[in-house]
């Protein structure tokens, strides 16, 4: 028994909103995901530049426990 043509088109409706609520859950899903890597990549930048200063500082310090011997106690 075929559905009334009413109901056809309440059906329709209901899933084209659905549709277009989902549409939307995606665009927002996908701008916080961009948003989330570009910060992410930001992180990495700034944690590559602080092990550098890092090793920068240990190998000044380094240098400089060998340039000072250790006074014997």
């Amino acid at each position: 028994m075929p559905w009334p043509r009413r109901r056809t088109r309440l059906i329709e409706v209901q899933l084209q909103r659905e549709c277009d609520s989902l549409k939307t859950t995606i665009c927002c899903l996908r701008r916080e995901l961009t948003d989330k890597q570009r910060h992410v990549g930001t992180l990495e930048i700034l944690l590559r530049e602080r092990l550098a200063k890092v090793d920068e500082l240990n190998a000044k310090l380094e240098a400089a426990r060998a340039v000072i011997p250790l006074c014997a106690v």
